[in-house]
């Protein structure tokens, strides 16, 4: 693995529950601004469930690009904010 990718790994990891981040968050802290569809790439070959992927949206909010399916991804972001 990559430098980048392990950062975007680390950023991801962090992400609270109930609370999302946009790819153009992860991609500045992970220290390439401009960087945010390879961290979607990133995140769409991420199967480590102790890397909450789903918590990542798109800058106008939308869920999508996960790898385990937009509707799930919609329902455990719900699930969070709820409980």
């Amino acid at each position: 693995m990559n430098n980048f990718f392990q950062k975007v790994l680390s950023v991801v990891a962090k992400i609270p529950r109930g609370e999302t981040m946009t790819y153009k968050e992860v991609a500045k802290r992970a220290g390439r601004p401009k960087a945010y569809r390879a961290v979607g790439n990133i995140l769409n070959k991420n199967y480590d469930p102790k890397i909450p992927c789903h918590r990542v949206v798109r800058s106008d909010g939308k869920a999508v690009g996960y790898n385990r399916g937009a509707k799930r991804k919609v329902k455990l972001l719900k699930e969070e904010k709820r409980g």
